[in-house]
């Protein structure tokens, strides 16, 4: 844990690239978030990456000189980097050094509070330390055979890396189960007569903020980083009487570790299996198309990138000039401005979900046999049910479903 301890924060860019400094106030963002101080942020611009310091000697001689005068404890990098740079950077500066993904990996350790996100967060941290364990060359000792130690001629990073690897198996493990409950979970939930809208967003976009408003819940928000990790489902009630389930889960952001997707898959999952996606983004932040494309990037990533979706431009309270938004606006995508913290504007989002999720859907009505369960279940999953009335040998249905669903129980139409 950091703690309140002095951070230099540092990018370092080519000159041919696009780099915004908002890239380097995120950073300091991140480090905030650990509860570290930022006492200086810097950015550089080199023609090249070394492989060795990721930048040339002349660079790190500066470097040295800033992380000295603000007497940081702790340098962080806007990147990711390898093993050997870590140590040659610590070497050459004098103090810790932390990549992006371990910054962030900080964060989530920090901010994990059930169980699962507990074990999700102890896996992306082991996947991230299982190749950047130190070798220490010839300086490693080798130790005979022992019971509970190592085996024959074993050095010690093969030791360590074997530990690592039977904690990775049993966490997954531990995983598998509770992923297997989250499973069962919602295969209760599906079998209830209402749909899967799952929030997706930027970090800090407001996606928390937006669900206690639309269920008038009371879930932790925070004007911070990662404030949200674990999974919170409520149902929301629709302007013509029916209903959803709407979930918030963790944000994403730019560069986010392969490590905590592998790890958080249970929890994304949510995403994958929804039937609507609100697509949440802080339409008043300098970053708004870089931040978008992000959670595009990630969604992509984890097989959700053809979800319907709704892009919900939140904290539109903030802004004094919507010019910057015509492009999204004008550009094909479903798009709705609200303000979550203000109640602005979400009866029209909850309208529009309500199209999307209902609005091809017509009424029928169908006379099912009370042993077929599974038309029962797809009408509660995949549809509105209205009306359901029971004789001797059927179930009398009336629902809202659409044209395809109609065309798999025809068998049953009345």
């Amino acid at each position: 844990m950091m703690g309140r301890q002095n951070v230099v924060c540092i990018s370092v860019s080519l000159y041919r690239e696009d780099y915004k400094k908002e890239f380097l106030d995120e950073v300091a963002q991140l480090a905030i978030a650990t509860g570290a101080e930022p006492a200086e942020c810097v950015l550089l611009k080199i023609h090249r990456y070394h492989p060795a310091t990721l930048v040339s000697a002349s660079r790190l001689d500066d470097l040295k000189k800033i992380v000295s005068e603000a007497q940081a404890e702790v340098v962080v990098f806007d990147h990711e980097l390898t093993p050997a740079q870590v140590r040659n950077l610590e070497k050459a500066l004098g103090a810790r050094v932390l990549d992006r993904t371990e910054l962030i990996l900080e964060i989530f350790a920090q901010r994990a509070k059930s169980s699962e996100g507990k074990l999700q967060v102890e896996l992306a941290r082991l996947y991230y330390l299982l190749p950047r364990l130190p070798g220490k060359g010839k300086e490693l000792s080798r130790l005979g055979g022992g019971i509970g130690t190592r085996g024959p001629g074993e050095m010690k990073l093969e030791v360590d890396r074997r530990t690592i690897r039977q904690r990775i198996y049993t966490v997954k493990k531990r995983l598998e189960r509770v992923r297997k409950s989250r499973d069962i979970r919602r295969g209760s939930r599906r079998r209830l007569p209402y749909p899967f809208v799952t929030l997706v967003g930027y970090t800090n976009a407001g996606k928390s903020t937006l669900l206690n408003a639309l269920a008038g819940s009371d879930v932790e928000v925070a004007d911070q980083l990662f404030s949200t990790l674990d999974t919170t489902t409520r149902l929301i009630r629709l302007p013509d009487g029916g209903a959803f389930f709407l979930s918030d889960t963790v944000g994403f952001i730019r560069k986010l570790p392969h490590q905590l997707i592998e790890a958080f898959k249970a929890t994304l999952e949510d995403v994958s299996e929804a039937d609507l996606l609100l697509h949440v983004a802080d339409a008043a932040s300098p970053e708004l198309f870089e931040q978008i494309d992000a959670v595009e990037n990630t969604l992509f990533e984890i097989g959700a990138s053809k979800k319907e979706n709704i892009l919900v431009l939140n904290k539109v309270d903030l802004l004094h000039n919507n010019r910057r938004l015509e492009q999204l606006i004008d550009g094909g995508k479903d798009v709705v401005l609200i303000s979550a913290l203000k109640g602005r504007s979400l009866d029209e989002l909850l309208m529009r979900v309500q199209d999307k999720l209902f609005g091809k859907y017509q009424i029928y009505r169908f006379a099912i046999p009370l042993k077929d369960v599974r038309a029962l279940e797809l009408i509660g999953r995949r549809g509105k049910l209205i009306n359901k009335r029971y004789t001797d040998s059927e179930v009398i249905v009336e629902a809202r479903i659409d044209s395809a669903l109609a065309n798999e129980l025809v068998q049953y139409l009345r």
